[in-house]
């Protein structure tokens, strides 16, 4: 073998892999105590897979910038010492009771290491319960990557198990206090399955509180909400369970009392084998269940390398979806049994429902009865509104049906609001979960098909009118028309479909455009769609305006209806009518103060 084929061990500079755990792996220093309690757990999973008689206890002392954890567990020869505390990335699990390895919390052999992030000295003393002859050993390491092992006499640790002693780092004392290791220990290891105190505060609290027999439902409902404010900070509007054994979780969802928007992410609780994984996990429940809160307790969920969130696999998917489905019968059992409860969440909570009932059948035939919708009639369900229109008319925007609505209702046309999240969608949904229901967009051919036609005397008696003002607004892209409709107070409709806002924005564009954009535009013309100003018939308003002789006067009179319509409308105004509005505001106001108009006003 020659000297470049000799093999080279690579070396580790423990400084520099204690600043990328700290910086990079980990979120925060505080991982240190959950790999401590990690390895103590582990320790005592594996020595009652042989001796299910043996102790199973954890205990922490901290204070003066020194931490020391003593377990139960199984311990370590010096051999064990060497080969698993020495090695970086080996788990003293690997080769250790594999037929139980999914008893385990450790999965990637970091372990000790994690505790450099807080300590400047790392003391173990070990004995092996596997080896009751073996004498205790000690493992001294220092973070400038040097480490000591000796063997001990057998009365420094007489009976099986492990303790760590931490000396803390300068700066990083506080980590090590009573106060916040208490507070960490519960934070991490409130559902661990084996006694653990720090001094003689216990810091497990089994079984969860979900788990718990109450002396009844009020009573059970009542701790839920104790624990929801007490972990998430507000009194929830109910509670899920969350018992899918076949995905191996256990847990509640709490409903939030207050409406959130779907982009916020979720703070999701999770605990893997009792200990706390992550306190943000945002990829647990479908998208659609924006409006619960959290926490569960797996056995079938992959950490990531640092032990914080979870692995995005085929298991988490099957789990996102066997939640989801459960969160799925919470709402049809309100539905079948508590309609009260139902009405309160949709109240707060029907964007989510609506989201759901998108890509769920089921959902939407189920809440049918109870989302509610802005309609031409008030706010009703779908069913109830379907109930009393043949046709379902929508709108696709919430400016088209405010500018539509009350002439509509007027006419006897029912229209729906589709400009809210979800809400076309699931219009256009109806006729699968209510067959025989039809369904179609409202545009403005439709609503001037529903309003009167006047008389071929009286239009001809509004002639001159109509042509100033089809003049004064063919350049808009607006066409006029007069029609006869209720409320008599509302002088003219502005109606503006989206086939007509498009071809306006296409001609804009081409006005601007190079010869060869203008020749691609062009290619798009439509000829049939604009907007439509409806003068209406009954106003008395209009019926004055059309007896005006001056045409300049009847041209600015109109262009005063069109702003007005669009305002009335709550459109977005273009500068151009912007510019017509304050063309035809001043106009006016010339001629009221003209002299010669107030001499005709007096006669």
């Amino acid at each position: 073998m020659t000297d470049d084929q000799i093999p080279h061990a690579f070396q580790v500079d423990l400084r520099g892999l204690v600043d990328l755990l700290s910086h990079h792996l980990y979120s925060s220093p505080k991982v240190y105590l959950r790999e401590l309690l990690q390895n103590a757990v582990d320790a005592i999973t594996a020595r009652r897979a042989t001796d299910p008689a043996a102790p199973a206890t954890v205990r922490l002392v901290a204070g003066d910038g020194r931490l020391r954890v003593e377990d139960s567990g199984i311990g370590l020869t010096e051999s064990d010492v060497h080969e698993l505390l020495a090695t970086i990335g080996r788990s003293s699990k690997r080769n250790q009771l594999e037929s139980t390895r999914s008893e385990f919390l450790g999965q990637f052999g970091i372990g000790l290491l994690a505790c450099f992030v807080v300590a400047e000295e790392i003391r173990v003393v070990s004995r092996s319960a596997g080896a009751p002859d073996a004498l205790p050993v000690e493992w001294t390491a220092r973070d400038d990557g040097s480490y000591t092992v000796r063997t001990l006499p057998g009365g420094a640790r007489p009976e099986p198990g492990t303790t760590v002693h931490l000396n803390a780092r300068r700066g990083t004392a506080d980590w090590l206090s009573e106060e916040r290791v208490t507070a960490l220990a519960k934070d991490f290891g409130a559902l661990l399955p084996y006694d653990v105190r720090v001094g003689d505060t216990p810091v497990t609290d089994r079984p969860a509180v979900w788990e718990r027999v109450h002396p009844g439902p009020a009573a059970r409902r009542s701790a839920l909400a104790r624990h929801c404010r007490e972990l998430f900070g507000f009194a929830p509007l109910d509670s899920i369970d969350l018992d899918v054994p076949a995905a191996g979780v256990r847990g509640v969802a709490y409903v939030l009392p207050q409406a959130v928007s779907p982009a916020q992410r979720a703070g999701h609780r999770v605990h893997l084998k009792g200990m706390l994984l992550t306190d943000r996990a945002d990829d647990l429940l479908p998208d659609w269940a924006f409006f619960v809160r959290c926490v569960i307790d797996t056995d079938s969920l992959r950490p990531t390398a640092s032990r914080e969130s979870l692995y995005d696999d085929e298991r988490l998917a099957a789990v996102r979806e066997a939640l989801g489905e459960r969160i799925r019968g919470w709402l049809a059992e309100l539905a079948a049994g508590d309609q009260e409860r139902l009405r309160q969440f949709l109240a707060v909570h029907h964007l989510g429902v609506k989201s759901l009932a998108r890509h769920d059948a089921e959902m939407l035939r189920t809440m049918l009865p109870w989302l509610p919708f802005e309609t031409s009639d008030g706010h009703l369900s779908l069913e109830e509104f379907a109930q009393r229109h043949p046709v379902v008319h929508f709108t696709e925007s919430v400016e088209e049906f405010r500018q539509v609505a009350p002439i509509a209702a007027a006419q006897g046309i029912g229209v729906v609001n589709g400009g809210y999240t979800f809400d076309a969608d699931l219009v256009r949904l109806l006729p699968r979960v209510r067959p025989g229901t039809s369904v179609a967009e409202l545009d403005a051919e439709t609503v001037t098909a529903h309003l009167d036609h006047v008389d071929a005397a009286d239009e001809l008696a509004l002639s001159g009118f109509l042509s100033a003002a089809r003049t004064r607004l063919d350049a808009l892209g607006c066409d006029v028309a007069v029609r006869a409709f209720l409320p008599v107070t509302v002088p003219a409709l502005h109606l503006d479909d989206r086939a007509a806002r498009h071809e306006r924005a296409r001609a804009e564009e081409e006005s601007r455009a190079d010869d060869l954009w203008t020749s691609i535009l062009g290619s798009l013309r439509e000829e049939t769609p604009r907007a439509r100003l409806v003068l209406n018939h009954l106003s008395p308003l209009v019926r004055r305006l059309g007896a005006l002789e001056d045409r300049d006067l009847a041209g600015t009179a109109a262009e005063a209806l069109y702003g007005q319509a669009l305002l009335m409308a709550q459109r977005p105004l273009r500068p151009a009518d912007s510019a017509l509005l304050n063309r035809a505001f001043l106009g006016l106001l010339e001629w009221a103060a003209h002299p010669s108009a107030a001499s005709e006003e007096g006669r």
